[in-house]
């Protein structure tokens, strides 16, 4: 299931710049984490893939936190419309990521295992990360 809000003040919302960094790289709940080195954007689908594949790769032994959630609709106009008529519909869900934010943590598993599954859920990102401890 892809992450949203359940419910949002205004349908369509300006995407805002992208701050380039951030110095909150600290770990909350777990003991490694895996951190942005740019900004972007992730969308719903993207997170949910790394999510999985870092959920399987930890087989229920540990506990995995995922630390941002796409609270941003972006907007995409259908097909071979014309120009004018206003914005279009809601296309996707995406969390603004400043570099240096925490993405997800883990803990309750072996440094080997975390690393392998932070390796994993990195490729389904489309920015660069880092694995920290």
């Amino acid at each position: 299931m892809l992450l949203q809000p359940n419910k949002i003040k205004y349908q369509n919302i300006k995407k805002g710049k992208l701050i380039k960094f951030s110095y909150k790289n600290n770990l909350n709940f777990g003991t490694m984490g895996l951190k942005a080195l740019e900004s972007g954007f992730i969308s719903a689908r993207q997170l949910e893939a790394a999510r999985q594949a870092m959920a399987r790769k930890i087989k229920k032994k540990g506990k995995l936190w995922v630390k941002i959630f796409p609270n941003l609709p972006v907007t995409k106009k259908p097909l071979e419309v014309r120009m004018g008529k206003g914005k279009g519909n809601i296309s996707q869900w995406v969390a603004k990521i400043k570099g240096g934010s925490v993405l997800f943590e883990v803990c309750g598993i072996n440094q080997k295992t975390a690393i392998k599954a932070f390796k994993t859920g990195s490729a389904k990102l489309p920015i660069k990360t880092q694995i920290f401890d």
